[in-house]
């Protein structure tokens, strides 16, 4: 189904973005945003008809800002500005990433700052409803003078220039955009630094590890509470009364739904009293904690990236009111860079708790369940050598969450001596998600088995629902067989939000807070 937005620039919601990384869309312009759009492309016209000189107007670039460029030239000014800056390398961005690329440019244009004309914003919004996306290499970038060189791959489609992608397929874009019936956009003084100036780029990486980061920490949450339950753990850690005085809003609310989730199981009845543990280890019953810390962090970075995927992150700014084209520096993506370096600690912890869970219930001594979930262990190795994996890529978490915004190398002869790195610090943000995913479908896969063991009793009503959701992929782990299919079956149902089947009312209350 293809979503409708009708864009109003710079109020965009976090449910819009999350609907256009979802799914193929179709967006139309506001009505009310084209007057904006037009006085400021007027005053960028005056500026040329006047003579002033203006960067990037028509002047050169970075440290040929001082190059005069005569009027005749500022068509080829702008085009090779794009023919040079399209110097990205790696592997295409996802379509889902690029959509949101697309979407925030518009957004950004349109709030009538960047003094281009609307033709710009309609050809882009265009390419965007046709399904016609522009290849964007996810390498190339240091998080400023903005995103240039992937940016400017997305404007070569507009241009008709480059390969797209139409329906996964690669095609010349200029085919595409013929078929698409959208006439390639020539691009007038300041439009082509105007679509390649700006932060949009490490906006959407880091968009897309928010939006992964949501879903497994409400995979970490409800696998986590199955896993209480398959170590015959104790309930009385999410007490209420412990979090409130502590006062952390997002531990508050992941002991409370963790009780949610708990609540009703035999399993727990079962060992209420005659129980020879004092405690859990800090794995069960330190959950809130951890992963209360970790929603704070993704909310966090939620408030940041919605403020940068509505924002003017171009240079220069075009001020009508004062007919004035100021140079600045909001194509710097530091805040950007720093909401993503917080989601590689959430995206790591939450890898790196669930693999602590893992060990645990594939030990006897603690769990007191079968060695390695299996039975006639010796003859059938289960799940020992799955928690090696596990521990591996939590293992290889711990090195990618190390801060990408520390870092900064000088460019263009020094006049950008210093960058955010915040196209990396996004980037990375999609192989730690895909890590956590697996590291939890593990954990997913080990906790069912445990709670398998523990029959005739049997688990929650909530978690009954989490554990029939895995098992209508995988059946229980009798003896040993081919064990990656599983794995691989698991990882793909935390990927598509599915471990919090049939408890997303509850695990609402996680973001009500």
């Amino acid at each position: 189904m293809t979503y409708t937005l009708t864009l109003n620039p710079g109020q965009m919601t976090l449910a819009d973005l999350r609907a256009v990384w979802q799914q193929t869309v179709t967006v139309q312009l506001d009505v009310d945003a084209r007057a904006g759009i037009d006085a400021s492309a007027a005053a960028i016209h005056a500026i040329v008809a006047q003579g002033d000189a203006a960067y990037g107007i028509n002047t050169g670039f970075g440290k040929l800002a001082k190059t005069r460029i005569p009027d005749a030239q500022l068509e080829q000014l702008q085009r090779n500005l794009i023919l040079s800056h399209s110097v990205g390398t790696g592997e295409p961005m996802s379509d889902a990433t690029v959509r949101l690329v697309m979407l925030m440019k518009a957004a950004s244009l349109a709030r009538g700052y960047s003094g281009v004309r609307p033709v710009v914003i309609d050809t882009l919004l265009a390419l965007l409803n046709a399904g016609v996306m522009p290849v964007i290499p996810v390498k190339g970038s240091v998080g400023a003078s903005g995103d240039l060189a992937p940016l400017s791959h997305m404007t070569l489609a507009l241009m008709g220039e480059g390969p797209v992608r139409v329906n996964g397929q690669m095609r010349p874009a200029a085919e595409a955009l013929q078929a698409a019936g959208i006439a390639p956009l020539t691009l007038a003084a300041k439009e082509g630094l105007a679509l390649i100036n700006g932060t949009q780029v490490s906006t959407a990486l880091a968009l897309h590890g928010l939006f992964m980061a949501e879903r497994l920490l409400e995979a970490g949450t409800v696998i986590g509470a199955l896993c209480v339950d398959a170590a015959k753990g104790s309930d009385a850690p999410f007490d209420p009364r412990i979090h409130a005085v502590r006062g952390q809003p997002g531990q508050i609310a992941q002991a409370g739904v963790t009780r949610a989730l708990l609540a009703g199981s035999e399993i727990r009845l079962s060992h209420m009293e005659g129980d020879e543990r004092v405690q859990d280890p800090y794995s069960l019953r330190c959950q809130p904690q951890v992963m209360g810390a970790c929603r704070d962090l993704i909310a966090s970075a939620a408030r940041t990236l919605l403020i940068e995927a509505n924002a003017v992150t171009d240079n220069p700014l075009v001020f009508t009111d004062t007919n004035e084209v100021l140079s600045g520096g909001n194509f710097h993506a530091e805040p950007v860079a720093f909401a993503a370096d917080t989601l590689a600690l959430a995206i790591s912890e939450i890898g790196a708790i669930s693999e602590r869970r893992i060990a645990l219930l594939i030990d006897s001594t603690l769990s007191g369940l079968p060695p390695f979930l299996v039975d006639n262990p010796g003859l059938n190795s289960g799940f020992m050598i799955a928690h090696v994996t596990a521990a591996a890529l939590a293992s290889e978490n711990k090195s990618h969450a190390h801060p990408a915004s520390v870092d900064s190398l000088p460019t263009s002869a020094n006049q950008e001596d210093h960058v955010s790195m915040a196209t990396f610090a996004g980037r990375r943000l999609a192989e730690m998600a895909d890590n956590t995913a697996t590291i939890l479908g593990i954990e997913w896969l080990a906790a069912a088995q445990g709670v398998d063991f523990h029959r005739p009793l049997i688990t929650s009503p909530r978690l009954q629902v989490t554990h029939a959701t895995l098992r209508a992929q995988v059946p229980f782990y009798a003896e040993d067989r081919l064990f990656a299919p599983d794995i691989e079956g698991a990882r793909t149902l935390v990927l598509r939000g599915q471990a919090a089947d049939g408890n997303g009312d509850a695990l609402a209350a996680l973001w009500n807070h």
